[in-house]
Order: structure tokens, then C-alpha cells, then sequence
């Protein structure tokens, strides 16, 4: 799959693609970098650190229905991932920025998405969900 989106895909990009096509979101952390920061589409702030971020992305991974990359655009160390998906039935497209580090592993992870409406049922669903997960009693110091 990964090749077909594009011929010289770094391979934690490569990786990642297969991590989430797979659906084994708790294998997401193997390509994020310790001090990984994570820029959600839903609210101006930023997640920081490999478990803390591990865990926002399994949950998006829960939430994301017909989840499917379109394109993937990048070279060296930046990566642009289009993607659609479904929030609650509401049709979505977005972009992972992603930016690797020295070491290969993705450092910076940003997400943007459309439509409004869509990105607010997002917010509704994981706020939700990470008020159940008591991880996040710990994981909320890791927001910045």
C-alpha cells in the first residue's frame, strides 16, 4: 500500500502507514520519537511525549471510521499524509504534517482537518473518551 502512495517513502512513514492500515493502533509508538509533540485539529494546544501521544492517536484510531490515506507527499524529513475519514458518520479530509527527527523518527505530528462541523463532532468524541481513560490523569501534564 505504502509504495503505491509514493516510490521513495521513508520508511517511518512507510511504517506508520502500515501501523494504522493494520489497526493495531498500540504499535504507534515504535515510530514516534521520546519528545514526539502532537498539534491536534481540535484545540490550540500541543501534546508532548511518546506515551502521551501513543494514546491521543489510539483513540483517534478508534474514532476515525473508513479511515483510508489519498495522498502522500514529502522528502527527507517532511511528510504531508492527505487522508479521509468519518467522525460520527460526518465525512472528513485532513493532512498529517509530519516532521522526522536526527534519529528517523517522527518528532512533530501535526493534524488539519475540514469540515468544522466534523471536527467538533471529533472533539465531542475524544474529550469523551479520554475522560474515561485514567491514563490521562498522568497524560494531562503533557499538555501544553
Amino acid at each position: 500500500m505504502s509504495t503505491d502512495l509514493h516510490p521513495d517513502m521513508h520508511p517511518t512513514i512507510a511504517r506508520a502507514l502500515e501501523i494504522i492500515a493494520s489497526g493495531d493502533h498500540e504499535k504507534i509508538a515504535t515510530v514516534l520519537a521520546e519528545d514526539v509533540r502532537f498539534l491536534p485539529p481540535t484545540y490550540w494546544a500541543t501534546w508532548a511525549g511518546r506515551a502521551p501521544v501513543a494514546a491521543v492517536l489510539g483513540h483517534v484510531g478508534q474514532v476515525f471510521t473508513d479511515f483510508r490515506y489519498r495522498r502522500v507527499m514529502g522528502a527527507g524529513r517532511d511528510w504531508a499524509l492527505e487522508f479521509q475519514c468519518k467522525v460520527e458518520g460526518l465525512d472528513a479530509v485532513g493532512v498529517d504534517l509530519i516532521t522526522l527527527n536526527d534519529d528517523g523518527l517522527i518528532g512533530l505530528f501535526e493534524v488539519v482537518m475540514r469540515p468544522h462541523k466534523t471536527v467538533g463532532a471529533l472533539r465531542e468524541a475524544m474529550n469523551a473518551r479520554v475522560k474515561t481513560d485514567p491514563r490521562f490523569l498522568d497524560y494531562r501534564k503533557a499538555l501544553s
